[in-house]
């Protein structure tokens, strides 16, 4: 359930776009460092599947049904999270979308589908999860974690990536100021910029021409690693990231230099 191990033990993680790629390996990896973890996105057999995968590994973990651009989807996830396993300590704002397209062409719809899901969505789960956080006593615990998943596309020039690098850099600066607002709340805003990183959604662009052109720019002309996050996940997930909030951590193996 992943290489990397933290002692997250006793705390309870939500994880959204828990059912593929990224936000379903988070949540093998934290479930294998001993968090309780809440398994949320849409695709509710995939969810079901990955949860029986993490049990049968001796991980503790439940599938909830979570549309993170509707509100009151996001409270029943929540409502659930706590009914299972108490409060919600930690939380990885993992969900994302993009539509490919350039801008000449991309219909209205599919900007308005990637900022309800980059955006909106980030903002429902961040803010739901410290409404929680706060009522369960974080302020006087320091206890809470809030981590939001952005990309490298929020700082660097991604030619036609308009909306969705829009979308990230957005995340990026909600971060910030949400670190700022909850300061004195007891919970901790740091955001996480990947490169790019192998995934099921990529595969078919990074074995085109176009895609292998794109590594042999980078310096070390290689695609990262699906554990090339765990372990900055997991320590901003945990206590001894206590003092640190406000910050963003760029994690694309030089990707951008």
């Amino acid at each position: 359930m992943g290489g990397f191990q933290f002692d997250l033990s006793g705390r309870t993680v939500l994880v959204t776009g828990a059912s593929s790629g990224l936000g379903a390996h988070f949540g093998r990896v934290l479930a294998a460092s001993g968090a309780n973890v809440v398994l949320a996105a849409r695709r509710e057999a995939l969810l079901h599947d990955l949860t029986r995968e993490i049990e049968a590994a001796g991980g503790r973990a439940i599938a909830v049904t979570m549309d993170v651009a509707d509100e009151a989807s996001t409270q029943a996830a929540y409502d659930a999270a706590e009914a299972a396993f108490g409060p919600v300590d930690s939380v990885i704002a993992n969900a994302g979308t993009n539509i490919e397209g350039l801008a000449l062409d991309l219909d209205v719809s599919a900007l308005d589908q990637i900022l309800s899901v980059n955006v909106k969505g980030v903002f429902l789960t961040a803010r739901e999860g410290a409404r929680r956080m706060i009522k369960a006593g974080a302020p006087e615990r320091r206890h809470g974690r809030i981590v939001l998943i952005s990309s490298i596309t929020a700082n660097s020039i991604s030619p036609g990536t308009g909306p969705y690098s829009a979308s990230k850099a957005a995340v990026l600066q909600l971060g910030r100021v949400l670190a700022r607002d909850w300061a004195n709340r007891g919970i901790n805003v740091n955001i996480i910029c990947p490169g790019y990183i192998a995934t099921d959604i990529n595969a078919a662009w990074f074995s085109s021409e176009g895609g292998r052109k794109q590594v042999t720019k980078w310096p070390r002309r290689r695609i990262m690693d699906e554990d090339s996050l765990d372990a900055m996940m997991l320590y901003l997930a945990s206590d001894a990231s206590g003092p640190v909030t406000g910050s963003v951590f760029t994690i694309d193996d030089g990707q951008t230099l």
